[in-house]
């Protein structure tokens, strides 16, 4: 067993299958470090084409407090011990501040379903890191995901199942839940729900 290891994620909704991405990689390492991107869409948002979701306000309903909160809690779920993690910002899109945040000897694990996934990847071995692939599909083998549930959510339809019961529990209590529905108010189509493109600022944030 390793001593460090990295994941990350937006985690817009962290669901069951993000537990298993954690689980995966803790079975791998003494410590690990759970990264959450795009902490602050207007200083740390998408500066990247494939970065689809990156940079929409609907897309992005959560602040990194509460998406902090609501992966405690999860963890929380599993057992995993205070002392055997930590949660971190992780600002892909300036790849440059990474070492700011991550241990840079620790073993970075990805799962990899999009050209954006893969577009990380090569992000992080272009920075000479240790970058080992968990589980590879294609983006329509992916059953569950923050999208999909966000959807559910607008729509009226069941959602709890696929996270678990702390993060259900507090994506009401926060009224995430109602949130997300008020910002997909202004789009009628339900049929268009999957992330889409908006202007995004290309501004490094200040020091």
């Amino acid at each position: 067993m390793i001593e460090k290891g990295v994941v990350f994620g937006r985690f817009q909704i962290f669901h069951l299958k993000h537990m298993e991405y954690l689980l995966a990689a803790k079975m791998r390492c003494k410590k690990l470090y759970i990264g959450i991107t795009h902490s602050d869409i207007t200083a740390f948002g998408a500066t990247n084409d494939l970065d689809m979701n990156g940079g929409t306000k609907r897309d992005n309903p959560m602040t990194y407090l509460e998406r902090l909160e609501m992966i405690q809690k999860a963890v929380e779920d599993f057992g995993i011990q205070k002392d055997a993690y930590e949660i971190i910002p992780f600002p892909i899109s300036y790849p440059e501040l990474i070492a700011q945040y991550a241990p840079t000897d620790a073993v970075y694990y990805m799962n990899i379903c999009s050209e954006w996934d893969e577009a990380q990847y090569e992000i992080l071995k272009k920075m000479g890191l240790n970058v080992e692939v968990l589980i590879r599909k294609a983006p329509e083998e992916v059953v569950v995901s923050s999208a999909k549930i966000r959807k559910a959510m607008v729509e009226g339809k069941e959602w709890k199942q696929f996270v678990s019961k702390s993060v259900s529990e507090y994506l009401i209590q926060k009224e995430i839940d109602k949130r997300v529905c008020e910002l997909y108010a202004p789009f009628a189509d339900l049929e268009k729900l999957e992330p889409q493109k908006e202007e995004k600022t290309e501004e490094k944030p200040a020091d």
